[in-house]
């Protein structure tokens, strides 16, 4: 079976809907609010606020799709693996649930 990019982030993004997480949305580049960082480099960066402790406006239960830029391993970007950017899906859980009860989320596809 062949899947397409956006097929497949929209099969995620839907299930874990049906898990009660709300989507969020992506979320610039460049970060706002943090001057410890130039680019967005992973999908939980946004969330740093939230998963510190903050409460999130849509709930303790999410679900995204971020864009990144990949920085730790510059040196390494051009051969077949490592490329400048990329998204990154993300599922998260905001003290609502723990490592154990994930195993109810198997995505299929």
């Amino acid at each position: 079976m062949t899947i397409t990019r956006k097929e497949l982030i929209n099969k995620f993004i839907e299930f874990f809907k049906t898990k009660q997480h709300k989507e969020i949305p992506n979320a610039s580049l460049i970060p706002s609010n943090d001057p410890t960082v130039l680019f967005t480099t992973a999908g939980m960066h946004p969330l740093v606020p939230y998963l510190s402790g903050h409460p999130h406006p849509l709930g303790k239960r999410l679900v995204n799709v971020q864009r990144c830029i990949r920085t730790g391993d510059i040196d390494e970007v051009g051969d077949a693996t490592h490329h400048t950017f990329f998204e990154m899906l993300g599922n998260w859980s905001l003290g609502d649930y723990w490592k154990e009860d994930h195993s109810n989320f198997t995505l299929k596809y």
